[in-house]
């Protein structure tokens, strides 16, 4: 579909766009406007001004990334770090997102690269093995064993922020005696809601952790401190508690990465990767608003693929 419109007059458009079917605030409205702001003014000035979305190409966008790599920011007189000429390449990349959307020619979303960065910190995972070594940690023979237990397998099944997985209620897990699947609804950041899934083995430890609870409280994962029962305190778990907890059996198996509740989600992102999964479902997995996000996880599996295709395709199998 091709229409008069120039890409700068589908500011409104798009801003409609974000709120009605993305569903983000009138703050985040204000953030797109005025990092697309920069890209409108950049256009103007180098006689883009009438430019429609159909003739958007490689080069424009080349020169518009030289521009941004080499702008210095009016206040602190420096050049924009990477990651804040990524801020103006995401919110680009969202409008051409938008273009897609409606059906509006433009270029592919996926021409506009972000800027590499050095200074990024690398993406902490553990691999499967290490994982197993963690979850077989606890001493399931005792009640905050087999809880902690329970709450290994739920973040490395769903992939959860532990944030969400401490506002789980146990009346959300309900599991049927004649299925073997668990699917609930969270609400993470942004208000955003998705689903969440559960292995085979995490519902049967959830159950298992479950049948052993004789008290009354909401929560899901609650805290076994002496005496509490006897209180009208909340024994739900903080977020801090789950990253004690993981922090203690990353100690007793032994791993060589000082694993968190998030370096559990990275590797709950990661083997979904390694596995083939399309980075758009993991995306959804992991309640992402925005691809860019997800595309951290890439230069793992990037680097994963690297290897396995030195170390194993045509080895010992073609003739020098």
């Amino acid at each position: 579909m091709t229409n008069n419109k120039s890409i700068i007059e589908y500011l409104p458009d798009f801003l409609d766009y974000l709120e009605i079917e993305r569903g983000l605030s009138g703050k985040t409205q204000e953030n797109y406007t005025r990092f697309l702001q920069k890209f409108f003014n950049w256009l103007q000035e180098n006689n883009y001004t009438d430019l429609k979305p159909e003739k958007l190409n490689d080069d424009i966008i080349w020169k518009y990334r030289v521009f941004l790599s080499r702008h210095t920011d009016s206040r602190t007189k420096k050049s924009l770090k990477k990651s804040t000429q990524n801020y103006y390449l995401i919110a680009l990349r969202s409008l051409l997102e938008f273009f897609v959307e409606k059906k509006i020619n433009s270029l592919s979303p996926s021409g506009v690269k972000l800027a590499k960065d050095k200074s990024d910190k690398e993406v902490k995972f553990l691999k499967l093995e290490q994982v197993e070594k963690l979850l077989l940690a606890p001493n399931v023979s005792t009640k905050i064993g087999l809880r902690d237990r329970a709450i290994l397998e739920t973040l490395f099944s769903t992939g959860l922020r532990v944030a969400e997985l401490v506002n789980l209620n146990r009346e959300q897990i309900k599991i049927k005696e004649s299925s073997d699947e668990l699917e609930v609804a969270v609400v993470g950041k942004g208000s955003k809601v998705r689903s969440i899934y559960f292995s085979n083995r995490t519902i049967k430890w959830l159950k298992t952790y479950l049948d052993k609870r004789t008290d009354m409280d909401d929560a899901l994962f609650i805290n076994y401190k002496p005496g509490i029962e006897k209180t009208n305190e909340s024994r739900r778990l903080t977020p801090k508690s789950i990253e004690m907890i993981v922090k203690k059996y990353v100690k007793i198996a032994g791993l060589p990465i000082m694993a968190t509740p998030h370096t559990i989600r990275h590797s709950f992102a990661t083997d979904l990767l390694a596995n083939g999964v399309d980075l758009r479902l993991v995306q959804e997995f992991l309640g992402h608003r925005n691809i860019a996000t997800t595309q951290i996880y890439t230069h793992v599996t990037n680097k994963q693929l690297k290897d396995i295709h030195k170390n194993l395709h045509g080895k010992n199998r073609l003739k020098e």
